[in-house]
């Protein structure tokens, strides 16, 4: 356990670097709104409030799974968790094996009781332990819904990580198909296309979360971890592996229109979210724009809340878009 502890300390701590921050941006820079100089509104018009799981929001953008199991876990969840609950906004936990392993309380509700809370565990964990764990997971913190997520490419460069991923879908559709709360399966940067995703949808998933690449890259991080020279030079090729968030949001819409998509990966400001939302996501989310506030207090996390919020409210003004359907139709260029 010291050693899971150990990788998601180190996991923080380059997190926070922008060398391990991917240049492509996402695919965002390259996508313009048309500036609509007649507005017609006044920014108090202006409506940012959505349903996510059936339950209202106060904007289209959750915080992204972060961190699990680490010394400063429990401090970063508890400023997270108090931030969300105060801003009516959701909150995705980072993978919660470590603390189910050792048996240790998970707290978040005590911080947290009202708000939307997101379980989360590796796809590779559930195909060892099967609908217990997830089980487990769900009840530990009276969770909302289950994250599953997807990355054979960080595990791939791990030292000692999942390499098998055998069965894995089926361990996710047993769990869509039997859970009591429902499942989203999301990557973690290197993006879910459409041919994943429509085996997502036809094994019974209502909610992608697509993560594509361009934001926080796992495999520059982990290959910072190994230490073996033989393993850097296999892994050096694909550090920047994977597809763009603003390419892969309009190709799974096209190859699933029934599924409901979590924009991430590369979202860092409003009009990233505004730009999701356009491109057909129901939901946005942000994790490292966060990790910096949760460092530092819950109020900081507020603050960096309402700066996204704002953001948000100048995208559909200047786009003359009064509310989240509105904004889904503005003229992009």
């Amino acid at each position: 356990m010291s050693n899971i502890s150990n990788r998601k300390d180190d996991h923080i701590q380059l997190a926070l670097q922008d060398s391990h921050q991917a240049s492509t941006r996402g695919g965002f820079d390259r996508l313009l709104f048309e500036h609509i100089a007649l507005p017609q509104l006044a920014l108090s018009d202006i409506d940012t409030e959505c349903e996510f799981l059936g339950l209202p929001v106060a904007a289209p953008f959750l915080i992204g799974a972060m961190t699990g199991g680490c010394d400063n876990g429990e401090i970063i969840n508890q400023h997270l968790a108090e931030a969300a609950e105060h801003s009516q906004i959701p909150m995705a936990l980072g993978s919660q094996r470590a603390a189910l392993e050792q048996g240790l309380q998970q707290n978040v509700r005590r911080w947290a009781p009202n708000a939307i809370i997101l379980g989360n565990l590796g796809a590779t964990q559930l195909q060892q332990s099967g609908l217990d764990l997830a089980e487990r997971a769900i009840e530990s913190v009276a969770a909302n819904a289950l994250i599953i997520h997807l990355n054979p490419l960080q595990e791939l460069v791990q030292p000692n990580g999942d390499r098998d991923w055998n069965y894995v879908l089926e361990a996710i559709q047993t769990c869509a198909n039997q859970l009591s709360v429902p499942v989203i399966v999301k990557e973690v940067g290197a993006g879910i296309g459409p041919n994943t995703a429509r085996q997502l949808v036809d094994a019974g998933l209502q909610w992608i979360e697509i993560a594509g690449r361009g934001g926080t890259s796992w495999a520059s991080i982990e290959l910072a971890r190994n230490s073996s020279s033989r393993e850097q030079q296999i892994a050096a090729p694909f550090v920047n592996w994977g597809m763009d968030t603003a390419d892969l949001l309009p190709l799974v819409r096209h190859a699933c229109a029934e599924v409901n998509m979590i924009g991430s990966g590369a979202v860092r400001d409003g009009v990233d979210i505004a730009k999701c939302i356009r491109l057909g996501a129901q939901m946005t989310a942000l994790a490292q724009p966060f990790l910096a506030p949760a460092l530092e207090s819950t109020q900081a996390v507020i603050e960096k809340i309402e700066i996204l919020q704002e953001q948000l409210r100048w995208t559909m003004f200047l786009t003359g878009s009064q509310n989240l359907e509105a904004l889904s139709s503005a003229p992009m260029l």
